[in-house]
């Protein structure tokens, strides 16, 4: 057999499977799956901060609900895709300044990485520090780039 038919059997089947890993990666409706993804991120930070006011927060809660902040903070910046704001509260600024747009989502997954580093340590105070950093990352986003604030 060729080096070219070789490569042929090759190649081909490997372009399949990465187009394939494409095409399943991708969301078919982004827009719905970051505004899921954004509540779930949301229902997490409310179950952290009641457990940070109860006084005495459970580390497996606080672990569970930290790592679901970090694991959708990653995802969320590839769900912004040209013209997908419409019907949403994502204003125009998230497209027109995207490189800011992007810094932020960075920042973001940034700093939830932090709160899940800081939340397996089990100091409390720490945690309640770092839960304000990543609540401030929230709302400064919001404030610049959401519609509501």
């Amino acid at each position: 057999m060729s080096i070219y038919r070789t490569t042929r059997r090759i190649a081909l089947p490997l372009a399949m499977l990465t187009l394939a890993g494409a095409v399943m990666a991708a969301p078919a409706d982004p827009k719905a799956t970051r505004q899921a993804s954004f509540k779930k991120m949301g229902a997490a930070m409310k179950v952290m901060k009641e457990q940070l006011a109860g006084g005495s927060p459970a580390r497996p809660t606080m672990l569970a609900a930290a790592q679901t902040v970090a694991a959708t903070a990653r995802q969320q910046g590839a769900l912004f895709p040209a013209g997908s704001g419409a019907g949403t509260d994502a204003l125009p600024a998230i497209w027109t300044q995207k490189a800011t747009f992007d810094a932020q989502m960075a920042k973001l997954v940034a700093e939830s990485g932090k709160l899940v580093t800081i939340v397996n340590g089990g100091n409390a105070d720490a945690i309640g520090a770092q839960f304000k950093v990543v609540g401030g990352t929230c709302a400064a986003c919001h404030k610049q780039f959401r519609a509501d604030n």
